[in-house]
């Protein structure tokens, strides 16, 4: 659950910053950003694997630029549900998804651990200590 939160944190600062930065996207509170964040990562863990199977032809073609279109096309689906999130048009929301995007992948690589999964950093690990030496190749005996 709280990896969960962590994201949805990480998804509303990006909606945010994409609403200050992108001239077509407004969002009228926090309430709006946090349901819009919530909505696009459930849209984003359900419709977007399966637009992009369905979409496969179009993404190798295009080099993956479809991925893109893919993404601002659930972003222009969010203003449908949630109130107080609006997107002027199909621009808004392209430069609002890489925008969005980038933010997301800029902020989870302060959360994001070895294995893939998000977690919070606090603090290093303990270093272990190696016992014996090392050998380097000229040292062979």
């Amino acid at each position: 659950m709280r990896h969960f939160i962590i994201r949805w944190i990480i998804t509303t600062v990006a909606v945010v910053f994409a609403a200050w930065v992108i001239p077509g996207i407004r969002v009228q509170g926090s309430g709006a950003s946090l349901g819009a964040a919530l909505l696009l990562g459930i849209l984003n863990a359900f419709i977007r694997p399966v637009l992009l199977l369905l979409s496969a032809p179009l993404i190798l073609l295009s080099l993956g630029f479809f991925i893109l279109i893919i993404n601002a096309l659930l972003l222009y689906l969010v203003p449908s549900f949630v109130p107080g999130f609006s997107i002027d048009g199909f621009g808004s929301a392209f430069w609002g998804a890489i925008v969005i995007g980038l933010v997301s992948w800029v902020l989870s690589a302060f959360f994001r651990g070895s294995d893939g999964r998000v977690h919070v950093l606090t603090h290093h690990a303990k270093i272990k200590q190696v016992r014996g030496r090392v050998v380097a190749p000229d040292e062979r005996t």
